[in-house]
């Protein structure tokens, strides 16, 4: 029977980071899914313990690859579910109830969200997102590919992961999918997922990496949307100045301008 989710797995050298990932996924108390594990060639230990786990995968491979988004195509081109989710090493469940909780709830639209505990050293909040997403949204923020199921088929409709940028493809992939191709989202408000600061992403020392690449993408796909919003922020920026000055405020309160 084809499986409902299939959960992906992308690990590279993070022996920690999978055990925790894996458990956590075997210890869900919901298990109509499909679990990959891409792993890129590891010499940490970790491909010992993919195969004495290996009764628990769909599929499992060790080999060298091209990236982090390299490993993540591949996944999704063994995944058979309907829904994928990347819960990569590190990344593990809320609870392991919250699929038991919240499988019913994955359907009906392409993109699914929900909300992501985030993990500092010892800080940790709730990050949650909006209902509704804009371009203007993307331009500073994105999903959680640890709390968002996307349907298989998305990919046949936006293409794969770009390989060709090394932090921010998965941004470049619901970018294109909300405001190019117009697929379908819904927000679930519930927190999936945990994740830890820390990986390539959240790396300082990657920002001019992420900027150059969000960049590339703005610049040459979305180039018309970006002078649109350009000139929004600034006429936004007049109206806060306005609205703080004390000869206007007193011009509103005498009533010789209306309320803006």
């Amino acid at each position: 029977m084809k499986p409902k989710i299939s959960i992906i797995t992308i690990n590279y050298n993070n022996l920690e980071g999978l055990q925790k990932t894996i458990e956590s996924v075997s210890s869900q108390t919901w298990q109509a899914f499909e679990h990959i594990i891409i792993d890129g060639g590891s010499t940490d230990g970790s491909v010992a313990y993919i195969e004495s786990k290996s009764e628990r995968f769909a599929y499992w491979v060790s080999e060298p690859d091209k990236g982090v988004y390299n490993a993540m195509n591949k996944g999704i081109a063994q995944a058979s579910g309907e829904y994928l989710l990347f819960l990569n090493s590190g990344d593990h469940f809320f609870s392991a109830t919250v699929l038991e909780q919240n499988h019913q709830v994955i359907k009906d639209q392409v993109i699914i969200y929900f909300n992501l505990q985030v993990i500092e050293g010892a800080e940790l909040f709730i990050r949650e997102y909006p209902d509704v997403l804009s371009f203007s949204y993307f331009v500073k923020d994105t999903l959680p590919h640890p709390a968002t199921f996307i349907a298989k088929g998305a990919f046949e409709k936006t293409n794969l992961y770009s390989e060709d940028f090394k932090i921010l493809s998965d941004w470049k992939f619901f970018i294109d999918s909300i405001c190019k191709y117009n697929l379908s989202y819904k927000k679930i408000n519930t927190t999936l997922s945990t994740f830890y600061i820390g990986g390539m992403s959240s790396n300082p020392a990657n920002r001019a990496i992420k900027q150059d690449e969000k960049q590339q993408v703005l610049q040459q796909d979305y180039a018309a949307y970006v002078q649109d919003l350009d000139d929004v922020l600034l006429y936004k920026d007049i109206v806060t100045t306005f609205r703080k000055s004390r000869i206007i405020q007193l011009l509103v309160k005498l009533r010789f301008l209306n309320q803006f």
